[in-house]
C-alpha cells in the first residue's frame, strides 16, 4: 500500500496540472468532511445537551440555529488554512481564497453574536421586572457596532489591506456618518433616557394624541416603540419622539389601585329653592340623609336664634335648600358606595353656573382599575343619581327638544281653544 502510495506520488509530481487538482479535489473534500462532522456529530451532541437545559426552554431551536451559524465557519477555516499547501496555484489565487474565508469567518460570527444578543434579549425578557428597565435598545446598539466592526474587517480582507488603514479614513467620513446615523444616534440618547428615568415600560398605557397613540406598549426597541391601541392597531412612534413631545402615561393609575370619576350633572337653575318643613320631613326617612338633616337642623337652628335679628322674616333666616341636600345625599351616597375607593379624594362641590345649567360635579375614585368595572360603577352611580333628583324638587338641565316643542304647542293650542 505505502509503495502504491509512493508511486502514485511519484506519478503525480510528474503531471503537475493533475496533481494541483488531486490536491485541491483533496482540500475541497476535507472541507466538506469538516462540515459534515461539525453538523452530524458535533451538532447532534450539542442539540442533546441543548435539550436538558431549562432555562433556555422555548429558546433551544434559537440556540441551534446560532451553533449551526458558527459552524458554518469550520469549512471555510479549513479552506484558508490548507489552500496554501496546493501546489502549483497561483500565489495571487492562494490570496483571494485566503481573503475570501477569512471574510466569510468574520461574517459568520459577527452574525453569531448578533443571535446571542437576541437569546439574551428573550431570557432577559422572561424576568417578571423585565418591562421596568428593557435592554433590546442597548443590545441592537451593540448589534450595529458588531456589524460595523465586521463590515470593517470583511472588506479589509477582501481588498486585502489593514483594518487600521479603513480606520483611519473613518476620520474624514464622521461629519458624513454622523448624518447618516442621526436618527440611531438621536434614538440611541432617546432610549437611555426613557430607560434611566423610568418614563415608559413595557405594559404601560401611554396616551399620546399627537401620534394617535393610545393604548399598552408592546414593544421598547432602538428605533420604535409599539402601542397596541384600544381598537387593537398598532401605532409605530419613534422612539426620540417620547422625549421631544408630550405624552400621558397612566401607570400611575394603575398602581394607585384606583381609577378617577370626574363627572357633573347639570341642574336646571330655576329649580334651586329652600325646601320646606315638610319637604324636609319627606328627605329625613331617607336613611342616607336622616342624620345629616337632623345635624344640620340643629345648627341652624342655634344660628338663627343668636344671629337673626328679625324672626318674623324668614329672609333673615339661615334654611336647608334643595341643591344643598341633594349634593349632601351624593357625597353619603359615594362614602356607602362598595365600588368607591373609600382611602382617595372624594369631593362633591359646584361648578361655575352655565349656560347649560349648574354643574354639580362628583371627583372620586372607583376601588378598581379594570375598564369594564370602572363604567359600570360610574353607570350605575349616574342612573341612581339622574332617577332621584326630582325627589329633592330639582330638575336635569336639557336643551329644549322636538318632543318638548310639540308639547308646548299643544299647549297653546288648548289654550287658545
Amino acid at each position: 500500500m505505502a509503495e502504491w502510495i509512493a508511486r502514485w506520488h511519484e506519478w503525480l509530481a510528474q503531471q503537475p496540472l493533475a496533481y494541483s487538482l488531486t490536491a485541491l479535489g483533496l482540500l475541497v473534500l476535507l472541507a466538506w468532511l469538516a462540515n459534515w462532522i461539525t453538523k452530524h456529530v458535533l451538532l447532534r451532541g450539542l442539540r442533546r445537551l441543548v435539550e436538558t437545559l431549562d432555562r433556555v426552554e422555548g429558546d433551544r431551536s434559537h440556540l441551534m440555529r446560532v451553533i449551526a451559524r458558527l459552524a458554518n465557519a469550520v469549512p471555510a477555516l479549513v479552506l484558508s488554512t490548507g489552500i496554501g499547501a496546493v501546489p502549483g496555484l497561483p500565489e495571487a489565487l492562494v490570496k483571494v481564497v485566503v481573503n475570501v474565508c477569512n471574510a466569510f469567518v468574520a461574517l459568520t460570527i459577527a452574525l453569531a453574536v448578533g443571535g446571542v444578543l437576541d437569546l439574551v434579549n428573550g431570557l432577559y425578557e422572561r424576568r417578571p421586572d423585565a418591562h421596568r428597565r428593557p435592554i433590546k435598545g442597548y443590545l441592537q446598539v451593540a448589534k450595529i457596532v458588531i456589524y460595523a466592526v465586521a463590515t470593517i474587517l470583511v472588506i479589509a480582507n477582501l481588498i486585502d489591506r489593514s483594518p487600521l488603514i479603513l480606520l483611519s479614513g473613518l476620520g474624514a467620513m464622521a461629519a458624513v456618518l454622523m448624518l447618516i446615523f442621526q436618527d440611531t444616534l438621536l434614538s440611541l440618547v432617546a432610549s437611555v433616557q426613557l430607560g434611566s428615568n423610568d418614563m415608559v415600560r413595557v405594559g404601560d398605557w401611554i396616551e399620546m394624541p399627537a401620534q394617535n397613540a393610545d393604548g399598552d406598549v408592546i414593544d421598547i426597541a432602538l428605533h420604535t416603540v409599539k402601542v397596541q391601541n384600544w381598537d387593537k392597531t398598532i401605532t409605530t412612534i419613534p422612539t426620540k419622539k417620547l422625549i421631544t413631545d408630550s405624552f400621558k402615561n397612566w401607570r400611575g393609575m394603575q398602581e394607585s389601585g384606583g381609577r378617577r370619576i370626574k363627572r357633573s350633572i347639570y341642574l336646571d337653575q330655576q329649580s334651586v329653592r329652600f325646601l320646606t318643613d315638610e319637604e324636609i320631613a319627606r328627605l329625613g326617612r331617607i336613611a342616607l340623609l336622616s342624620g345629616y338633616l337632623a345635624t344640620k337642623r340643629s345648627e341652624l337652628g342655634e344660628w338663627n336664634n343668636a344671629h337673626a335679628a328679625d324672626a318674623s322674616a324668614e329672609v333673615n333666616h339661615r334654611r336647608l335648600t334643595n341643591i344643598g341636600t341633594f349634593r349632601a345625599y351624593i357625597e353619603h351616597y359615594l362614602r356607602k358606595h362598595p365600588g368607591i375607593h373609600q382611602g382617595m379624594t372624594l369631593i362633591v362641590r359646584q361648578l361655575d353656573p352655565t349656560a347649560d345649567g349648574l354643574p354639580l360635579e362628583l371627583y372620586c375614585f372607583t376601588n378598581t382599575i379594570a375598564w369594564v368595572a370602572y363604567e359600570g360603577i360610574q353607570s350605575d352611580i349616574f342612573d341612581h343619581l339622574l332617577a332621584i333628583v326630582p325627589e329633592f324638587g330639582l330638575r336635569v338641565f336639557q336643551h329644549p327638544s322636538g318632543a318638548d316643542m310639540r308639547a308646548m304647542g299643544e299647549a297653546v293650542a288648548e289654550q287658545a281653544a
